[in-house]
Parts: C-alpha cells; structure tokens; sequence
C-alpha cells in the first residue's frame, strides 16, 4: 500500500480510505491512486479487509463427505446462502471426530460469519466443549447439547412408512439391510426402530436375525451383505434399506441371485436421491426432505448472524416416501 501510496503522491491512508470506501475522497485523486493500484497490480486482500471489519461474506457447510445426500443438500443451501449475499464454502471432514473439532475451533471460525456443521463424529460431550459464539447451526442425527440449534429428519418415522408400506402389499419377512442395534449411530438404530413399530403395528414378530448390519454403509458392502443373507436361506420377501445407497447394493444382488424386484421381494430406500428415479423398476424411497433441512438450516443460521440470541430449536423434519416400481402398488 505504500508503493501505491507514493506513485500516486498521496497518504498511505488515502490509498486505504479509497479501497476501503471508507471517506469521500475526490475524483482527480481517487484516479491518480486507481492507476497507481493498476500499474503495480496492487491485490486488495479482502480476507484481510473482512476480517477486520468483523464480516466475511463466506459460511461454512462442513459435511462427512461430499457424495451422494450431502451433495444433494449442498445444492438446495447454497443459493439461499447467496440469496443473502454470502458464499458457501465446503469443508469435508471424513466423519473424523479430530476433524470435526478442528472445523470448530477459534481459528477457523474467523474466517466465517456462520457454520452449518453435519454432525458424525462428535458426540455430545464433545460437542459440549465447543465454546465459540459464532453462529452455529448443527444437521444430523446425533444427540446434541440444548444450547445448539440443530436440524435432523424423522428417521424412525420414515423407516415406519416404507415397511408399513411393503406390508400392506403382502411382505411379511422384512430385512433391516443396513440398520443396526448400537444407539451410538442414532441415524440407523432409529431407522431400526421405526422397522420394528412397523411390524409390531402389523403383529408381526420382530427378529433380530433380519437386521443385517452393512460395514462401511457403501452399495458394495451392502451387496455382499444381502449376498451373504440368500446363502444362508433366511427367508425373506421384502427389504428395507437403511440408504438408497444401501439398497443399490441391494438391487444387484437380488439381481445375481434371480430374484425379481418386486414380484419375489419388494425394495425400500431412504434418502430419495436422484438416482431413485433412475434404479429398475424404480426405487421406493422415504423422501429426506432436502429443501426443508436446508431452509430450515439456513434460516436458523441467518437468524443468528443477524443477532438473534434466543433459545435455540432443535427441529426435526417430517418425511414422506415416495412410491415406485420396487415396491407393489407402486409406478
């Protein structure tokens, strides 16, 4: 800024006033330091500027990975995020608790005016030793301290829908593909529950041999895991997949197997990402609400950075399940 400063003849807080806007100053001197900035390629550092002005312009969506619901949830954000004149910033973390933490430490928060943080691998003591007021709104299905706003779907209702659904056109043995009893992972032991209220509300026996637990959650693994299943003759007329992710794998191993989707065994998802349309003959899925997590998320986040210092809300977000050609009665 002084090299800008003496080739134009000026202060060097003339130079910063007429980068900064700060205070009128005239039009022959606001040209001569205009071509001073030119002619040395003079970069305003913006971060700089915003960070001492307390403001960045720039939120944070910090997300376990970018595939799949989490893209699909990065794009229904960011144009409400830009609506407001901000910009979205991604940050993966690969569910690493370390990670996590880092994202929300003193040192990275100043670079934003707000975070949207996907819980996955904190848990809640963790979560309690974040101290921070910077805007913080947390997405996911973990039990999180009171004081956080937070946003998470009704996973034990949408499970609920998809099996009562497949029961009511004549499956009676429903596998839990992907679900699990550990409570430690809220997201598939509540998906477990609303499987079981579904069969309990039917009258059917719930037995702990058809929650089939997939390892790493990815469409190979759940292959290998239904595979698994058909070898050791457990019978079974209906599938429910704890993602659609999940029942991807199931698709091409029922497939291998010679059994068809849905005259010998009906197929439900959860997410309704976009490849739902696309899976032969169509996959039923429980609808994650995509656009009503991210403004709900965004308009608790705007909230707070326009100084809202209320009790928070822990909001949960009501499902629907989409219906296709994987199940009876279905497209």
């Amino acid at each position: 800024m002084a090299d800008v400063a003496r080739e134009a003849g000026v202060s060097v807080m003339t130079v910063s006033n007429v980068l900064n806007e700060r205070l009128p100053v005239g039009k022959p001197t606001r040209a001569r330091v205009m071509a001073a900035v030119e002619a040395l390629g003079y970069e305003v550092n913006l971060a700089a500027r915003h960070l001492r002005a307390g403001r960045t312009d720039t939120v944070a969506f910090i997300v376990p990975s970018f595939h799949d619901y989490f893209g699909e949830i990065a794009d229904k954000i960011a144009p409400l995020i830009e609506a407001g004149g901000r910009h979205l910033v991604l940050e993966r973390t690969s569910a690493s608790p370390e990670n996590e933490m880092a994202a929300l430490s003193v040192a990275r928060l100043r670079f934003y005016d707000g975070v949207l943080l996907s819980v996955a691998g904190l848990d809640r003591d963790q979560l309690d030793r974040v101290r921070t007021s910077k805007p913080i709104v947390l997405l996911g299905e973990r039990d999180v301290p009171d004081r956080f706003n937070h946003v998470r779907l009704a996973n034990e209702e949408g499970a609920r829908l998809a099996t009562a659904h497949m029961i009511e056109h004549g499956s009676r043995r429903i596998l839990a593909l992907g679900c699990t009893f550990d409570t430690a992972h809220m997201m598939t032991s509540d998906r477990r529950i609303g499987w079981e209220r579904a069969l309990r509300d039917a009258g059917l026996d719930v037995d702990a041999r058809y929650v089939v637990p997939v390892s790493d959650y990815t469409s190979a693994d759940a292959r290998y895991a239904l595979l698994d299943v058909i070898a050791s003759g457990l019978p079974f007329d209906g599938v429910f997949a704890v993602t659609d992710i999940i029942a991807l794998g199931a698709v091409a191993a029922l497939a291998e197997s010679g059994l068809r989707v849905p005259v010998d065994v009906q197929l439900a998802g959860f997410d309704n990402l976009d490849m739902a349309s696309f899976v032969p003959p169509g996959l039923t899925s429980v609808d994650a609400n995509h656009e009503g997590v991210a403004e709900t998320a965004v308009g608790l986040l705007r909230r707070q950075m326009e100084g809202w210092t209320g009790p928070a809300e822990h909001v949960v977000a009501p499902v629907r399940l989409v219906v296709r050609g994987s199940t009876r009665g279905g497209a």
